[in-house]
């Protein structure tokens, strides 16, 4: 069946739905990936929430769907679009092609596009809203602005592991992953919602915080800036993505998004302590801009090859370690993942500072 991808620029992008389209139409945030594979682990990322994701690779989902590496229990795009979608899995691990698992889950898969030009208009005109509808014509919704860590996060708080180290990862839409990544390093993680207080997190004893990633404008989550402030400076803190961003509000620091984001598995990183470029993983449309840290305690550590933007800060006194990209990766290259093990040794060294 025909179908059509509106953008709010007045473009418009016609293929073929694979999945039914739910109501006759979806909208959301148009955005792309550039990575080959991982098509899995973006689609239940939650940072995706409310996003339509484009995949620039001519053919997506030659290796199916498999029961491993899912980054939530659940998709959380709002629709998939491609040029060409493999009707089966070719992999002794698929489970299913990807046209059943979408179906499963009511998510619209849109073929057929030229993805190609519609990632060129996204990269001249910036992510924006887009709508897909039957429809030739259609009419943009100008509601209110949605909350989308709201509806990601755990609404309680859970505890995996039991290692001698214990971490509280502070859950804005974290990847499956990034707790992985930690349980495989012995640590104890208690998952906790992003509205957790401070007395709560005391209560816990953590040795250390994870601040995770997530989606939307971290400004959405200005009311929390206070207690997020409290909590890292109590305690080690390791900041992910949206957390990242998150660190740098609480400290007065600035944001601003980019035309059209990183969203990819092979993003260019310099890390001016060990002086060399690292392959990155990353899904951001927001970053730190560089002029508003000057009257904080932070230093600029990672920054972005190709564009010159803030990758990762780091704080001068206290065990901060703040980063844009995903150093878990799932999918990406495993360079960063040296990251974990840094900030690990921040927390050996019992390093707790209290305010």
């Amino acid at each position: 069946m025909k179908a059509h991808l509106h953008l709010a620029n007045g473009k418009t992008f016609t293929g073929q739905l694979a999945t039914a389209l739910p109501n006759g139409e979806v909208s959301g945030e148009v955005v792309f990936f550039t990575g080959m594979t991982g098509y899995q682990e973006v689609l239940t990322d939650p940072s995706y929430k409310n996003q339509m994701i484009v995949f620039t690779y001519p053919l997506i989902g030659n290796y199916g769907i498999n029961e491993r590496d899912f980054e939530s229990k659940r998709p959380h795009v709002q629709a998939v679009i491609v040029y060409e979608a493999s009707a089966q899995g070719y992999h002794y691990e698929a489970k299913y092609s990807l046209q059943q698992y979408l179906a499963q889950w009511n998510i619209p898969l849109l073929t057929h596009v030229d993805t190609r030009a519609l990632v060129k208009e996204i990269r001249t005109q910036g992510t924006m809203p887009a709508v897909l509808t039957l429809g030739e014509e259609c009419v943009f919704d100008s509601t209110g602005q949605l909350f989308p860590v709201g509806d990601v996060s755990t609404k309680t708080i859970e505890t995996y592991g039991d290692g001698e180290r214990h971490l509280v990862l502070i859950d804005f839409g974290f990847k499956k992953s990034i707790l992985q990544s930690l349980l495989a390093r012995g640590c104890k993680i208690t998952v906790v919602p992003y509205d957790t207080p401070l007395s709560a997190i005391v209560a816990l004893q953590p040795d250390g915080i994870v601040l995770s990633n997530g989606p939307g404008d971290p400004k959405q989550l200005v009311s929390q800036l206070p207690v997020i402030r409290e909590i890292i400076d109590r305690y080690p803190t390791l900041a992910i993505c949206l957390g990242h961003q998150l660190v740098a509000l609480a400290y007065g620091a600035d944001t601003e998004k980019l035309r059209f984001g990183h969203r990819g598995a092979n993003q260019p990183v310099y890390d001016s302590f060990a002086k060399k470029v690292l392959m990155t993983s990353q899904n951001h449309s927001y970053v730190v801009k560089k002029e508003s840290l000057a009257n904080t305690p932070f230093i600029v550590r990672f920054t972005n090859v190709n564009d010159g933007s803030i990758e990762g800060i780091m704080h001068r006194e206290k065990p901060i370690i703040s980063v844009q990209y995903h150093p878990e990766a799932h999918p990406g290259p495993s360079d960063t993942e040296k990251i974990f093990d840094e900030f690990l040794q921040k927390v050996n060294k019992g390093a707790k500072v209290y305010a």
